[in-house]
């Protein structure tokens, strides 16, 4: 008895000795990742020059971009303004003048770098050195793939290399007449709504949906040898799957809604 007392009390001793190292070796790593790592990254950026603002414990700078974009959310774009990064990204309208046009802010502990000097943006999009991968954790990924726009080096030669034959200036010449065919399709289309109107009367139309429409239109003519209200349900039930997937990535929520707008197209 005295030995089987003293063999449960190692084994309860070990377990607890084992617990203890593994809960000690996840409190390091929180440390690094969390406050240790932020800062190292921090200084040596800014003895290159690259500055930003602070970054905050476990939060980065989200704390900052919420507070921002609430402030924003009351205003009202004016009619002939394009000007909309005060408010969908008024973040960037605050850090740029504040810290340059290539400056580090924080997802949480994740560190981000706005390039906003087109010099060093073409720099960054013309290398070929493989020092400026692509951000693969980018839940967009999962929704295009591995494709051109997502993958580097070997791979990306090789998908540029199949495809490119299909865009080559000869091809894309012929595609022009196509091209022309269905924007002036679409103007007629309008001239057509505004007559029926008449001349006095104010009409307006809505063309994110006409431009989506031109798009597919143009795709289906030059690629498949048809048109869009050919294969409307083909394109609106791409437009489904696109809209639950990017639900299922962010807002889980909408499903609902996503019914609804079924219910509305069909």
């Amino acid at each position: 008895d005295v030995m089987t007392m003293g063999m449960h009390a190692t084994a309860w001793t070990v377990t607890v000795a084992l617990a203890a190292a593994v809960l000690a070796s996840c409190l390091f790593n929180a440390l690094v990742r969390l406050v240790w790592r932020p800062r190292a990254i921090a200084r040596r950026l800014a003895r290159q020059g690259v500055r930003g603002p602070c970054y905050r414990f476990f939060v980065g700078n989200l704390g900052d971009i919420r507070r921002l974009r609430a402030a924003g959310a009351g205003l009202v774009l004016d009619v002939s303004s394009h000007d909309f990064i005060p408010i969908s990204q008024p973040q960037f309208r605050q850090w740029i003048p504040l810290y340059g046009r290539v400056f580090l802010y924080w997802f949480g502990s994740t560190p981000n770098i706005c390039v906003a000097d087109l010099g060093v943006a073409k720099q960054l999009l013309s290398d070929r050195t493989g020092l400026f991968p692509k951000n693969r954790m980018n839940p967009i990924v999962r929704l295009v793939g591995k494709g051109l726009v997502m993958t580097d080096g070997d791979v990306w030669h090789r998908h540029k290399k199949v495809l490119h034959p299909a865009f080559n200036v000869d091809k894309l010449k012929v595609m022009t007449s196509t091209m022309v065919d269905c924007v002036l399709s679409m103007a007629s289309r309008w001239e057509a709504q505004l007559a029926t109107q008449g001349k006095n009367d104010c009409q307006e139309i809505e063309l994110t949906s006409q431009f989506e429409e031109l798009t597919a239109d143009v795709i289906s003519r030059t690629a498949f040898g048809s048109s869009y209200r050919e294969g409307r349900k083909i394109f609106l039930a791409l437009n489904e799957i696109q809209f639950i997937a990017f639900s299922t990535l962010w807002t889980p929520t909408t499903f609902q809604d996503s019914g609804s707008c079924q219910q509305r197209r069909t």
